[in-house]
């Protein structure tokens, strides 16, 4: 990803000052000039805040006037980009500080009319921690959008575990406050929202996977052509924790199989080393079997404690009778997203969910 110079930095904080000014008559935005100079050592998420803060110290007028000013600066299509995430934080805080019906009304549509030049979904999280179920219900009319920003913004505002995002405590303690937003839009005819839609099922998986296969299934029985590849994608996490009621809705059910392994290449390994992990599946059943092989790697931790991580092998059908030869090299090199300890590591396979055979191997200090 660019780095946040590159996003907003100072170029694009001052054009997005140059235009918000114009827009409101050539009112100097002095905060926000000094602003645009002091976000040199701040993150990407800190120098929206940072902007965002300056432009109401700017322009601490009534919402309704607030509001018109930012509706002038979309009268021109440079406002746009990344330059808009202070915007609509803005607009956010703005709407909910008025207190009334109708300001926070106008501050979700206003974030709607913004969000076709970059997403809102983070500033619709303060909307939503404010007033929950007039959100809901207005992201709910979203879904009617001729817009797929808008339509995505319905599902992606809403999700329990929003990258970047400030968590919404109604949402994560009952997902199913959002269910709706989900069912009307599991079968839009964009790609776009549609992957935002299994995002957000998938975010649910992390604490409530009843509901997760209730709502797949129910799509499954009722859905169109893109419908499958949906539901294949927002029951990854579930699939890799060997979920049954997940595999069963994909057609991964108890298979009859034995399996060979997994054999590891060598007993030891360097940091920045591969291992090749084998093994052989044979299918003892009479009928052919759909079958989705992982392979679990047990870390080890700090205080010299493992920890699974489950990797992707295939996904295949076995004739009866037939065998699958597995060949997977696994790198063992230094990633942002995780720290490697010394120590004794181990593999397992994972076939339809259920666990096969244990190989450890060493990571040299």
């Amino acid at each position: 990803m660019p780095f946040a110079d590159e996003l907003l930095g100072r170029p694009q904080a001052t054009q997005m000052t140059d235009l918000l000014e114009s827009a409101a008559g050539g009112r100097v935005l002095a905060a926000t000039r000094e602003a645009t100079d002091e976000l040199t050592d701040l993150a990407l998420g800190a120098r929206s805040s940072h902007l965002a803060a300056s432009l109401l110290a700017d322009l601490p007028v009534p919402y309704g006037e607030f509001a018109a000013i930012i509706r002038r600066g979309l009268e021109s299509p440079a406002l746009t980009g990344w330059m808009v995430w202070p915007v609509s934080n803005a607009v956010s805080a703005a709407s909910i500080a008025d207190g009334s019906d109708s300001a926070f009304d106008d501050g979700m549509q206003l974030l709607a009319e913004l969000t076709p030049r970059l997403t809102c979904e983070w500033a619709v999280r303060a909307m939503l921690r404010s007033r929950l179920e007039r959100s809901l219900e207005i992201m709910l009319a979203w879904t009617k959008c001729h817009d797929e920003h808008v339509r995505r913004l319905a599902s992606e505002g809403s999700r329990p575990y929003l990258p970047w995002g400030v968590r919404v405590a109604g949402i994560t303690s009952d997902a199913r406050l959002a269910a709706p937003i989900l069912d009307a839009l599991y079968r839009d005819e964009s790609e776009y929202v549609r992957r935002s839609v299994a995002n957000h099922l998938n975010d649910i998986s992390r604490h409530d996977s009843a509901l997760v296969c209730e709502l797949a299934g129910a799509w499954l029985a009722d859905g169109d052509e893109n419908t499958p590849k949906l539901v294949r994608h927002a029951l990854r996490t579930l699939v890799k924790r060997g979920d049954p009621a997940a595999l069963g809705l994909l057609g991964f059910g108890s298979a009859d199989v034995a399996v060979d392994g997994p054999t590891l290449d060598r007993t030891s390994i360097a940091l920045g080393e591969e291992l090749l992990i084998s093994a052989l599946i044979r299918n003892h059943g009479e009928v052919p079997v759909k079958l989705v092989v992982d392979y679990v790697v047990h870390h080890v931790k700090a205080d010299g404690s493992r920890t699974p991580k489950t990797f992707k092998i295939s996904t295949t059908t076995l004739d009866a009778g037939a065998s699958l030869t597995i060949a997977k090299r696994h790198s063992i090199r230094p990633i942002t997203t995780r720290r490697y300890h010394p120590g004794m590591h181990a593999v397992e396979l994972q076939v339809n969910g259920a666990r096969h055979g244990f190989a450890e191997f060493e990571l040299l200090p």
